[in-house]
């Protein structure tokens, strides 16, 4: 009896089965080629267009990391084909790139495209499933080179004195212009920096390639190849042009398959300039485009400190604004991040080699009060060193990339002296001054003995202040006394993590998930702070401060 019972129950249930699944929705069929172009200019943080001359901003690298992981996660894309060329990206912010094609060749192939590669663009494209190069093209991959520039034997000749004083002997920056070539204290340290650098990147191309370390040494020892060649010795895969790819492609996926060039591209406003209002449509655009909207959601505020850092408020013309970050709109940024319940945490972006001492201090003292409120978490990029790690240090945990250049945690001042240079072709000039010391910085004569002697003093104050920020920052984390990691030395992301002056390797986006943890948020958005703003934005933004103030 119960057999048969189970006998008529079991096809009901089968029938059953077959009416769910015939219900559920398909997975959408894989039919669609993301490409990526890379061979444009790629910046750390974002941009405004050029509303005036229609020029489209660079790509910002955080946006086509967004973009690789949407195509990692997305069901249509069968394949992402990356084209590469001259983009100027640092090798710290190419490492991020390396983790997003990770993500992608989780999931599916990277097809990678060039017409020519070097060593920098060799280190991220030896990372795609099948990487190919054009015809004709060269393949060369000879490791790193740079060149110091010294000029004291010029200025020599120029009759110019150099006068500059420094705290800590590896800080090496015044030597352009002190020596004919390098300290045994620099050298030392170019060379420590040069071995991380070069570790760093064998690494990731025997890792691309899947092979051992050595092959790739035996690769950068030949150097030079021909597309052909390079394919002969298994650095690339395959010889052919695009329209070559596009036929292998077609052939891998089908010739239906579509191409999206655009694809994950955030689009902008788009002019109609067959309107007869195309005018009204721009200004409207300019005058209107003012702050986003606001939201009541939770977010990540990004802060970027991006280039030189510098006193005071950006300048700003008709032919475009000042590079480098500046104390004001930073110090403005944070407080107002610091303030706003929505935003649970904040990511520090920094992108610098130093700068002002005076304008590291004003950011860092903003930086403690957003830590005093909510995490604060610093990204390291390619460089974080002397200011930059002066307005890090004190962060509740430090992201860097294994070849970010950190550190360089010392004071550097001085001037060239040019009176003697212009007297040879008699010019002279005659120094009219009241105060002994107002002098100082003019540009005839080298300090006196006492000018030395105070400005030393001073610049040992900001020494002083500054590892007492590291020690503040960093004290229990260091695997050293402080005082063999200060004095100007330089490192990489992957050494000072070893040395205890970061906390992690990591990406931008490793930065921003952790400080979402520790802010205990899952639904959240992510705020770049301050906005980018093009250059009516911020003309119009200073006119209206002018005329407050007057």
């Amino acid at each position: 009896m119960f057999w048969r019972t189970s006998s008529l129950i079991l096809p009901v249930l089968a029938l059953l089965n077959i009416a769910v699944a015939a219900d559920e929705p398909q997975a959408p069929k894989p039919d669609t080629i993301a490409i990526i172009r890379l061979d444009r200019p790629i910046t750390d943080k974002p941009m405004s267009d050029d509303p005036l001359f229609g020029t489209a901003a660079p790509e910002a690298l955080r946006d086509l990391v967004q973009r690789f992981e949407k195509a990692a996660k997305d069901p249509k894309v069968a394949a992402v084909v990356v084209l590469w060329g001259e983009n100027g990206l640092g090798r710290g912010l190419a490492e991020e790139l390396l983790q997003a094609f990770e993500k992608v060749k989780a999931n599916k192939p990277i097809y990678a495209h060039a017409d020519s590669l070097t060593t920098g663009g060799y280190t991220v494209l030896s990372n795609a499933s099948r990487l190919s190069v054009s015809p004709t093209g060269d393949v060369w991959v000879t490791g790193i080179y740079g060149e110091q520039l010294y000029l004291r034997g010029l200025l020599d000749l120029l009759k110019v004195q150099p006068d500059f004083l420094t705290c800590g002997e590896y800080k090496s920056a015044a030597e352009t212009f002190m020596r004919t070539g390098p300290s045994e204290a620099a050298s030392e340290m170019y060379g420590w920096l040069y071995d991380g650098i070069f570790d760093a990147m064998i690494a990731h191309m025997a890792h691309g390639r899947s092979v051992e370390p050595v092959k790739v040494r035996e690769w950068i020892k030949q150097g030079l190849f021909s597309s052909e060649a390079a394919q002969q010795k298994g650095l690339i895969d395959a010889v052919e042009t695009r329209e070559d790819l596009t036929a292998t492609l077609k052939k891998e996926f089908g010739a239906a398959v579509k191409f999206d060039h655009k694809y994950g591209k955030k689009s902008g406003p788009e002019i109609d300039l067959n309107n007869p209002f195309a005018a009204l449509q721009l200004w409207a655009q300019i005058l209107g485009a003012g702050e986003p909207r606001k939201s009541t959601k939770d977010a990540i505020a990004v802060v970027h400190i991006d280039g030189s850092i510098n006193l005071g408020n950006e300048k700003v013309s008709l032919m475009g604004g000042s590079e480098g970050a500046y104390s004001e709109p930073i110090r403005k940024a944070l407080d107002k991040v610091a303030d706003d319940p929505r935003v649970r945490a904040v990511v520090l972006r920094v992108n610098s080699p130093g700068g002002s001492a005076t304008a590291s201090e004003i950011m860092a003292q903003a930086a403690l009060r957003v830590k005093s409120k909510k995490p604060l978490v610093v990204s390291m990029g390619d460089v974080a060193a002397s200011g930059g790690y002066y307005v890090s240090c004190e962060a509740d945990r430090i992201f860097a990339n294994e070849s970010t250049i950190t550190g360089s945690i010392g004071v550097v001042g001085g001037k060239l002296a040019t009176g003697a240079m212009w007297k040879r072709v008699g010019i002279n000039f005659h120094p009219i001054q009241r105060g002994e010391k107002s002098g100082v910085f003019g540009m005839s004569e080298p300090f006196t003995k006492d000018e030395r002697e105070e400005l030393q003093a001073w610049m040992d104050d900001v020494y002083k202040v500054f590892k007492q920020h590291v020690q503040t920052g960093r004290g229990e984390h260091l695997t050293k006394p402080l005082d063999e990691m200060t004095g100007g030395r330089v490192f990489t992301g992957k050494q000072a993590l070893e040395l205890g002056l970061v906390d992690e390797l990591g990406s931008l986006e490793d930065a921003i998930t952790y400080a979402a943890q520790q802010a205990k948020v899952e639904d959240y958005e992510i705020r770049t702070v301050p906005r980018a703003k093009n250059m009516f934005e911020q003309l119009f933004e200073d006119l209206g401060q002018q005329k407050s103030n007057d």
